[in-house]
């Protein structure tokens, strides 16, 4: 005979002298051993008492959950750090009226009482090929490059190019280049020509930062965001980047940032203007945007 395992609750009370009262219905036999479950009974002895057999209970309790379950695995997905009553709250307003015993049961079992932090994630960045525009100014292409002056001082030098005339826009040196910095470097080009249609970056923590995202949607420019561990797909101001560094970076010794920015400004302009370009046939830039210009004539 079994021994008393639930209590003294109705319907599931065994004593010696008395014969065990076993529920007719598979559902109501189920029903009373989710409920004992409930009070902390074992599923085994539960399953004993009302004369369930266990695998029945399985499986009905897998297909009856199911609904719960793949709620509360949504939540824990999308709110990782969040508790029980809030996901409960969720449920309720979104008109899931479901008994919260069970809802507690189905959380306890899933072991979602173990919270996690976020995971920061990357939104998916979509291959996107380097095109040629077909005028200077749709697109630009900005990247960064990093050395140290001899007493050992970092600095960062920001590179911009013009994807149609691969014109230098700016080699701009500084200690640190936060968003706020990029972003005047950038208004200071847009006062001798008009902001790009469209800007090339990396996923580099300034080019992330929502006052640059801000900036760039108020001025009308979208963001192309190369994928992760994907630098040739910004591949034009990668080539530059490289021209840049033997030309300046490793061909000098500097003492101060005043330096750097003297003769990366100088570089420039040499560039620009007398640089033989390969993908230009052969011109530099200011020459092949002059070409440009007689062509629409």
């Amino acid at each position: 005979m079994e021994a008393d395992v639930c209590g003294t609750k109705p319907g599931l009370q065994t004593c010696k002298g008395h014969h065990r009262k076993k529920a007719v219905e598979p559902c109501r036999q189920k029903e009373l051993v989710g409920w004992a479950v409930e009070e902390k009974v074992s599923v085994g002895r539960a399953c004993r008492v009302v004369g369930l057999h266990r695998s029945k209970w399985y499986y009905r309790s897998r297909k009856d959950d199911q609904p719960v379950i793949e709620k509360l695995r949504a939540y824990a997905e999308a709110y990782p750090t969040r508790g029980f009553d809030d996901y409960y709250g969720k449920l309720r307003n979104e008109g899931l009226v479901w008994n919260r015993k069970r809802v507690l049961r189905v959380y306890r079992l899933l072991n979602l009482k173990h919270r996690r932090r976020h995971k920061r994630r990357l939104p998916a960045r979509i291959k996107q090929p380097l095109q040629v525009p077909s005028e200077p100014n749709k697109s630009w292409s900005m990247d960064f490059v990093s050395d140290a002056l001899v007493n050992k001082r970092k600095i960062r030098v920001l590179t911009i190019l013009d994807d149609c005339s691969r014109e230098v826009l700016a080699a701009h040196a500084d200690f640190s280049l936060p968003a706020q910095k990029v972003i005047d470097v950038l208004e200071l080009i847009a006062l001798v020509r008009p902001y790009p249609e469209q800007i090339r970056v990396d996923n580099g923590p300034e080019f992330l930062a929502d006052k640059f995202r801000q900036w760039c949607e108020d001025k009308g420019i979208a963001i192309h965001y190369i994928q992760p561990g994907k630098p040739m797909q910004n591949g034009y101001v990668e080539r530059l980047n490289r021209t840049y560094r033997e030309d300046v970076l490793d061909a000098y010794l500097f003492e101060s940032l005043e330096q750097v920015r003297i003769l990366s400004d100088e570089w420039m302009e040499d560039y620009n203007r007398f640089h033989p370009h390969q993908a230009l046939a052969g011109l530099a830039p200011a020459t092949f945007v002059k070409k440009l210009e007689m062509d629409k004539v």
